[in-house]
């Protein structure tokens, strides 16, 4: 891919000798999402870094081979435990390459994972509470209306929030171009003479959290989550909140 400022994606462009392209579906600390689709490049995987994403955006598991994530986004679980699907002809690189004689720490075994996936088991063992958290969310994200319940209600609460930045004079969306733009996270940023990290330290104060950005991008912006358990409405009421503060800082 070529390189892309924060608040873009690349593209993929295709090279000889390349047998794996990766990259992430969401980009949690920009708020950029992108495309999930296989590339056209024959005997080469496509793998996708799926953990903010996964559960809140709509795939077609048929155009990967590797999508994993860990279930801490809109899975509403822990970290620490990580989930994949993966193709056949993904199986079939993995079981290749650890019959090699490339070397591969046990720790980092692929082999290892489909081993003990196929026994129901897992290397390590993983926190009991992360799991029944996951399973709890999966049972509601299915009686709700399953996957395409979860993209529509991310993509309203996203939504929500570009608008509202659109619509006002002293916010836009960090994101400029709308077909990069993640409906999972929301990065917003502000006109200079308003102080966004005050609006999050108010916010915070009044029981309103984690709406400060990531902090290497040093920008003047808030950052909203808009996972699956975000409530559309509850994007509504934090648009209010934000603008009776910034009525009040201004």
């Amino acid at each position: 891919m070529k390189e892309a400022p924060a608040g873009s994606r690349s593209e993929v462009e295709l090279a000889e000798g390349i047998d794996v392209y990766a990259w992430p579906h969401n980009e949690t600390s920009t708020g950029v999402m992108a495309p999930v689709r296989r590339v056209d490049a024959p005997g080469a995987l496509t793998v996708i870094d799926a953990t903010s994403a996964s559960g809140g955006a709509i795939i077609d598991a048929g155009q990967v081979d590797a999508y994993y994530f860990a279930p801490q986004k809109n899975f509403a679980s822990d970290g620490g435990l990580w989930f994949a699907l993966v193709s056949p002809a993904a199986i079939e690189r993995i079981e290749r390459i650890a019959a090699s004689d490339r070397y591969i720490p046990e720790f980092l075994s692929l082999k290892n994972v489909v081993d003990n996936s196929r026994l129901e088991q897992t290397l390590n063992t993983p926190a009991v509470g992360t799991l029944v958290m996951m399973e709890n969310q999966i049972d509601w994200m299915n009686a709700s209306g399953g996957l395409a319940w979860c993209d529509a209600r991310t993509r309203e609460s996203s939504q929500v929030l570009y608008d509202w930045a659109d619509r006002v004079d002293y916010a836009t969306p960090f994101v400029t171009n709308p077909d990069h733009r993640s409906q999972v996270v929301v990065t917003i940023d502000f006109d200079e003479k308003i102080d966004a990290a005050a609006i999050a330290a108010v916010l915070r104060a009044n029981g309103v959290v984690d709406t400060e950005p990531y902090r290497k991008l040093g920008r003047n912006q808030l950052r909203v989550a808009t996972f699956t358990a975000v409530d559309p409405d509850d994007v509504r009421a934090l648009v209010a909140c934000i603008e009776y503060v910034v009525e009040q800082v201004s």
